[in-house]
């Protein structure tokens, strides 16, 4: 009897949290969406500004119950937003541009990946063995680009469908997917290290093993799967019950990810949407989900990093700060640089690679996510939070106003009046 009063207790303290964040991310979502910014700039800013409320000396509302309470709605936004990502994926997409969005994504990972991994060599430890992974895991989150600002200023230019435009959206596909199986095996290439025993060459190969088999998992059984939703479409055709078993096979292939092989809970929610990407109701699923994700789970996700990059941020030291400065612009010039140079040897002019670099600039969710991920695991530090806000805000502002520059002497001059009003 006392136990569940205790429980009680507990829920209640995370209601008033939970208005808070719901009613203020709405606000601030609404106003950015007006002024052509990602809505998920408003969520983080809500988590800031509540920030402000645990500073004030006595406060009770965000207190340790509470945010408990948002870490575990939180851990579910993340599974949702990853599923969502992978139903969004279109395969398909990327056979329009070929070679050429294999070569900038590539590309636009390794120089990313290793502008970071430069980058974090000035914090303590440098570039020891023991740091390896730190190192390599802040330049993992570098990997992470989102197109959702670039697609919306290219559709607004009527560029989204040019050669350039295919070549953007294609890479950011195959982008997200290589940077999810990066993140996996960083991640599990390091828990195997702190775990090592003396047969530490068998532990790496074990984690190579349990990835590879992971993927034989998730294709196989998605395939068998995919072929179910299919029955299910025919006979019940935008019918609720797809999306609440499609929600319920991307726990499944986060638990089966995280608990039997070691990999990212995340990457087996994204590997669950994209085997039913393509499908006949993907997009009614992927719509569904959406709405039960931004009702709750997702705002909260992004609120609860606002609010910790706050009170992260009192104690971070000179030298981190250094370094997140050093982060932030190894994030741009690296998908700049790296998704520019790709776009250029594979036959696109000075213009459009150049284009294709700032489209590729911008990050959001999957960057965040990364970044949750390794420090949940203990690889990097809560410190790094603050830095990858002001990179999402930068980024967001910056890459729509360049594109629209670089296309002025190529729209129609009415449109182009329309744009710049």
């Amino acid at each position: 009897m006392f136990l569940e009063a205790t429980q009680s207790i507990a829920a209640f303290e995370v209601l008033l949290p939970l208005a808070l964040i719901l009613v203020l991310s709405k606000l601030l979502s609404i106003g950015f969406r007006k002024i052509g910014l990602p809505q998920v700039v408003g969520m983080l800013l809500t988590g800031v500004l509540l920030g402000l409320i645990t500073l004030i000396p006595g406060q009770t509302i965000f207190n340790n119950t509470a945010m408990s309470g948002i870490s575990f709605i939180a851990e579910i936004g993340v599974i949702l937003i990853m599923f969502s990502a992978g139903l969004e994926t279109d395969l398909k997409q990327i056979k329009a541009t070929g070679i050429a969005a294999i070569i900038i994504t590539m590309l636009g990972v390794i120089i990313p990946l290793g502008f970071g991994f430069l980058a974090a060599g000035i914090l303590p430890g440098g570039y020891g063995k023991d740091y390896i992974f730190r190192n390599l895991f802040y330049g993992v989150i570098l990997t992470a680009t989102s197109v959702s600002v670039t697609v919306a200023t290219l559709k607004e230019l009527g560029k989204l469908n040019s050669k350039i435009g295919t070549a953007i959206v294609s890479a950011a596909i195959l982008d997200d997917i290589l940077g999810v199986i990066i993140l996996s095996i960083v991640v599990s290439l390091d828990q195997a290290f702190v775990n090592a025993s003396a047969n530490v060459g068998i532990d790496i190969l074990m984690v190579f093993v349990k990835t590879i088999g992971f993927f034989i998992f998730a294709i196989a059984l998605g395939l068998s799967i995919r072929f179910i939703f299919k029955i299910l479409s025919k006979k019940y055709g935008h019918h609720r019950r797809l999306p609440i078993f499609g929600i319920a096979l991307a726990f499944f292939f986060s638990y089966a990810a995280e608990q039997w092989f070691s990999i990212a809970d995340i990457t087996g929610a994204f590997f669950a949407g994209l085997m039913l990407s393509g499908g006949k109701d993907s997009e009614y699923i992927e719509r569904r989900t959406d709405i039960a994700s931004y009702m709750l789970f997702t705002p909260v996700f992004f609120a609860k990093v606002g609010l910790t990059s706050l009170s992260s941020f009192s104690t971070i030291d000179t030298t981190f700060i250094l370094f997140g400065v050093l982060f932030i612009v190894a994030g741009i010039a690296g998908k700049l640089f790296g998704c520019g140079f790709g776009a250029k040897i594979t036959g696109y002019d000075f213009k459009d690679s150049y284009r294709c670099g700032l489209g590729m600039m911008c990050r959001a969710e999957v960057c965040l996510i990364c970044a949750n991920k390794g420090i949940s695991a203990g690889i990097i530090s809560a410190s790094i939070q603050p830095f990858i806000l002001v990179l999402i805000l930068i980024t967001s502002f910056v890459t729509p106003v360049l594109l629209k520059r670089s296309y002025k002497n190529d729209i129609p001059q009415e449109l182009n009046h329309d744009i710049v009003q």
